[in-house]
């Protein structure tokens, strides 16, 4: 699919999608500054990937939904290129997602965010309405010690 709006594109075509810029850009969150570039690669692979890019095919931003397109999806690595924050593109990026005919008549759809909770709200996300219902396996330290082979124990939780 595709979305344009002034001199920009959003793409969900994977051949348009830098792996490459992707992870450049992921090395400089607070979220995946570790992660390796197989990783991204893979993580790419078994999701709904959406570029926003420039004229010229740059990438300016990203979005990705983790999903089984019927009844959940999990909405991660949105960012938007240091220059071109504030003009609208993370809102856009963002109806583009929930606009995606994949992504529509979903129970649930989640996120995790440490700082963006403005932009999401505006999209129709909220807090948890039931957070003790909620459960996480969290292994920190995973891109740090590369791939493991024993999932059973994870490193910190």
């Amino acid at each position: 699919m595709e979305w344009r709006h002034d001199t920009f594109v959003i793409t969900t075509d994977p051949a348009r999608i830098d792996p490459l810029a992707v992870h450049g850009f992921l090395r400089t969150t607070y979220w995946a500054s570790d992660i390796p570039e197989d990783v991204v690669r893979r993580s790419m692979e078994h999701s709904l990937c959406f570029g926003l890019l420039a004229t010229d095919g740059t990438l300016l931003g990203f979005a990705r939904a983790v999903t089984d397109r019927a009844t959940f999806a999990y909405l991660c690595d949105v960012f938007i290129a240091g220059g071109h924050r504030g003009r609208g593109l993370g809102d856009w990026l963002v109806q583009c997602v929930l606009e995606h005919p994949d992504l529509q008549g979903l129970r649930r759809m989640g996120l995790v965010t440490r700082d963006a909770h403005g932009l999401y709200s505006r999209h129709g996300f909220a807090p948890l309405g039931r957070p003790e219902r909620h459960m996480e396996r969290l292994d920190q330290d995973v891109y740090k010690c590369g791939t493991r082979t024993d999932l059973s124990t994870p490193s910190s939780l």
